[in-house]
């Protein structure tokens, strides 16, 4: 993992730059004084979090990470997505607060009664920029307690490891909208005028609506990927 995180870094420096070969694996072993099978751990950490593509023949060539990838399908938590980057990361949280949901946050969250609903901001920092703005209504019939400090770590290990929940899927909506005054004093837009806005309705097991969140990513640092197959008909 030292390895890993030390390479990674070089090459998120720009040093070497995307298209440039790594050393080889016999050039690798001398510089770090190890085995060529723990350079080979460390070279496959790299290919699978998107740093190299490993060539046969050739070695191992530098991909571009100006961006980091956020996939899509998936349902992946910002502290996880940190850690996959070897990242270093912070969690700024501007507000937390319990309140009675309006008409257009019942209709978002599918609520008909008078229960509460957290609101929860925060900023996320990665290598020391604010990049992300997510934005979290949740309903408290499934989270009666969420406190700064849980918010500042992960609302999902929080869900699932202590309340029990298994979250099971989202719909998503992606749009690109202008900057808000929000935006301008929770991230570092470095004058950008827009950003990227994913919105999640997120499910639990039983179809139950447990949350709706806004993510308003900066747009020089991400892109959005997907996996698609096509069906071939008969």
């Amino acid at each position: 993992m030292a390895i890993y995180n030390e390479i990674a870094k070089k090459i998120r420096d720009g040093k070497p730059s995307p298209g440039q070969l790594l050393p080889s694996e016999h050039d690798l072993t001398e510089e770090y004084n190890t085995s060529r099978e723990t350079i080979r751990k460390a070279l496959n950490l790299l290919s699978q979090n998107g740093y190299i593509q490993k060539m046969r023949g050739r070695g191992s060539i530098v991909l571009d990470v100006s961006k980091f990838d956020f996939p899509v399908s998936g349902l992946v938590s910002f502290k996880e997505l940190a850690d996959n980057f070897g990242l270093k990361w912070g969690t700024h949280v501007h507000e937390l607060v319990l309140l009675k949901p309006d008409e257009w946050l019942k209709k978002e969250l599918q609520m008909t009664g008078k229960e509460e609903v957290w609101k929860l901001v925060r900023s996320r920092e990665i290598d020391g920029e604010r990049i992300i703005l997510d934005k979290d209504f949740i309903k408290k019939e499934f989270v009666p307690t969420l406190t700064k400090d849980i918010s500042e770590k992960s609302i999902y290990e929080y869900f699932e490891n202590d309340l029990g929940l298994v979250i099971s899927f989202a719909k998503k909506e992606i749009t690109v909208e202008e900057v808000t005054e929000e935006d301008q004093t929770c991230l570092d837009l470095m004058g950008y005028k827009h950003v990227v806005v994913v919105k999640n309705h997120v499910y639990l097991e039983d179809a139950s609506l447990l949350q709706m969140t806004e993510s308003r990513h900066r747009l020089d640092k991400f892109r959005f990927v997907d996996f698609a197959r096509r069906e071939h008909r008969a």
